[in-house]
């Protein structure tokens, strides 16, 4: 069947698909490098005519949104994320972005029960012969909002790379107008490691055997792995991860990952959204190593908990005596977002011969004072990101501390050990005070 007729009839301006959203309305942006930009500009030129319109989005990185920018006093547009990036975090510090709390791997059932969704803007690939969009590399949660859309709108964009996974694509039958866009993918360079990164992840690479399967989160550290593995003799290594990056593309191409050793998805790389460089996404196009899953799917601990010798490496920002770790805020303001870590930790320990691992470094500056990140507890109002019943191990440059089993008292000796020495003494002395350092304790 030929799809080019309704694909023409439903070809409107951004102008025109923007009236769709009246005052009050709920409007999705979507997510990642595929988040609104030209029906984000139209919507913001609209401003003086609409009132309490809420915009929800996810990891924004395709630059700051125009409804945010134009409406200072949010009485017209209401900006919220699910999980910030750094375009979020600095409009929140403005208070122009509220957070979503959320557990990636629960999203797609936040919005099947429990979200309103009037209009959807969802970037996607050019149709297809068989008259189907792609979403590129943010499956995440894309269809989980467009069943929940009662209009939807697509930002079709030629530079979109086409990813082959489930839930993937949309028919042109579903969709209500359709915007014609040219404009880069956002592309997000990989932070460089440095030298304390380094450290850490040489302190991992210790922890990786032959054909585990792995997920590396967002950052310097994550990276460093990465760029260990591509250069290491390690072999047939599996990919199961919730962000795809450059580092991975490296690993691929330097022969380290063939997927063989998977107990389900043999062979593929398995991901939920791609963020990096043109690199990462020349290669994921039309790639069939490549799966794009929702992320109920990817994230999901009973999914993971499938998958032999499963290695889990996250960011953290601290940690406190008990265990509590915070992956998302200095105090009361918001930096990131729950997003995957829970999941992964929880996955992991499910894994036959798996393993979770938070890392941070051990000390970090303000100004010209320099604090640990492992604390007595965690500053009021920072974020317990992983209670301490599940938190896995924790690393930094001084070694590891494996909390699975242990006594509070056990937990902090651990914890101790692996702060920075200058922290040490003041650290046992708060442990002492809150009654959880034994005389029996290392010294």
């Amino acid at each position: 069947m030929n799809y080019t007729e309704e694909y023409k009839r439903k070809l409107v301006p951004p102008q025109e698909a923007v009236k769709l959203v009246k005052s009050g309305d709920w409007v999705d942006y979507g997510t990642f490098s595929g988040s609104s930009v030209v029906l984000d500009k139209a919507l913001a030129a609209r401003k003086d005519e609409l009132w309490d319109v809420k915009i929800r989005s996810s990891t924004r990185q395709t630059g700051f949104p125009e409804v945010a920018i134009v409406d200072s006093t949010r009485e017209h547009f209401i900006y919220n994320s699910l999980q910030f990036s750094s375009y979020d975090r600095k409009l929140s510090d403005q208070g122009l972005c509220s957070y979503i709390p959320g557990i990636l791997h629960e999203v797609s059932d936040y919005y099947r029960d429990y979200f309103d969704v009037d209009v959807a803007f969802i970037a996607a690939t050019p149709m297809d012969e068989h008259g189907y969009f792609n979403f590129g590399p943010q499956v995440a949660h894309t269809m989980a909002i467009c069943e929940k859309a009662k209009k939807i709108v697509l930002e079709v964009n030629p530079n979109m790379p086409r990813c082959y996974g489930q839930e993937e694509a949309i028919h042109v039958s579903k969709v209500d107008y359709i915007v014609e866009v040219d404009y880069p993918v956002a592309e997000v360079p990989a932070v460089q490691p440095n030298a304390i990164d380094k450290k850490i992840a040489s302190i991992i690479m210790e922890q990786l055997k032959d054909g585990c399967c792995l997920q590396l989160g967002i950052g310097g550290m994550p990276n460093a792995v990465g760029e260990m593995i591509a250069n290491s003799d390690i072999k047939d290594i599996g990919i199961h991860t919730e962000m795809f990056v450059d580092s991975m593309v490296d690993m691929v191409e330097k022969g380290r990952v063939t997927g063989s050793k998977k107990n389900i998805d043999k062979y593929k790389i398995v991901a939920t959204f791609a963020l990096g460089t043109k690199k990462t996404y020349d290669f994921i196009d039309e790639n069939p190593m490549c799966a794009f899953m929702p992320a109920n799917y990817t994230n999901d601990p009973y999914i993971i908990g499938h998958l032999d010798n499963f290695v889990s490496i996250n960011n953290c920002i601290d940690v406190d005596l008990f265990g509590q770790i915070n992956s998302e805020s200095s105090g009361i303001r918001q930096i990131s977002g729950t997003g995957g870590s829970i999941c992964f930790a929880l996955g992991a320990f499910r894994s036959k011969g798996g393993k979770g691992f938070m890392c941070m470094t051990s000390t970090f500056s303000k100004g010209n004072k320099i604090f640990s990140r492992i604390r007595p507890t965690l500053e009021p109002g920072s974020v317990v990101t992983i209670n301490r019943g599940m938190a896995p191990s924790i690393v930094t440059e001084y070694g590891i501390a494996v909390l699975k089993g242990k006594a509070l008292w056990q937990r902090a000796e651990a914890l101790i050990s692996i702060a920075h020495p200058d922290f040490r003494e003041e650290l046992i002395k708060s442990a002492q005070e809150m009654g959880i350092w034994c005389k029996s304790n290392k010294r």
